[in-house]
C-alpha cells in the first residue's frame, strides 16, 4: 500500500507546475495581537521562472493571533503585485499566452494567492495578475502590473 501511495505522490509532484518560492523582503505590523504574531502586510519577491531579468514583488495580508501563528487562519484576499525589469530580458523558451507563475497558500485548506503571467503580443508586453482563489468562493479582488519588453526582442509564444 505504501508503494502505491509513494508512486501517487511522485506522480502528483511531477504533474504540478514548476512554481517558484518567494523570498521575504520585509513586513509591517498592521494590528497588535496580545498572543501570537501581529497581523501583517508581507512583501515577498520572486524571479519569473521563464523570463530572466524580470522580478515580481507581492504584498499580501497575513493574519496573526493564535490561529495565524499556528497556520490555521485564513488570510484576506488583499494582495498587490509589481513586476519590473531588473536585468537583461531573456526567455528560456516559448511562453504560453497565459501561465501561472506563482502560488502560495493563504489558509490551511483550499485558499491560495496566485500570480498569472499573460502575454500581450500586440504590445510586446508581459502582464502579471495577482488574485486569490478559494475552492468554493473566490474573491474578485485583484491587481495587475505590466513589463514592456523591448521591441527588438519579440516575446516567443507557443
Amino acid at each position: 500500500m505504501s508503494t502505491i501511495f509513494s508512486r501517487l505522490l511522485l506522480a502528483l509532484t511531477l504533474a504540478a507546475p514548476a512554481l517558484v518560492q518567494a523570498e521575504t523582503v520585509g513586513h509591517v505590523d498592521t494590528a497588535f495581537k496580545l498572543i501570537g504574531r501581529n497581523h501583517q502586510v508581507v512583501v515577498e519577491a520572486f524571479d519569473d521562472p521563464k523570463v530572466k531579468g524580470v522580478a515580481c514583488y507581492v504584498s499580501r495580508a497575513r493574519t496573526g493571533g493564535i490561529k495565524g501563528t499556528l497556520g490555521l487562519a485564513e488570510d484576506t484576499a488583499d494582495a498587490s503585485v509589481a513586476c519590473r525589469q531588473v536585468g537583461d530580458i531573456a526567455f528560456d523558451g516559448p511562453l504560453r499566452e497565459q501561465e501561472e507563475v506563482f502560488s502560495q497558500s493563504a489558509s490551511i485548506l483550499f485558499k491560495k494567492v496566485r500570480i498569472v503571467r499573460m502575454v500581450d503580443a500586440r504590445r510586446n508586453t508581459l502582464v502579471y495578475l495577482v488574485y486569490s482563489d478559494k475552492l468554493i468562493d473566490g474573491s474578485p479582488q485583484n491587481n495587475v502590473t505590466a513589463v514592456p519588453v523591448p521591441a527588438s526582442l519579440p516575446i516567443p509564444l507557443r
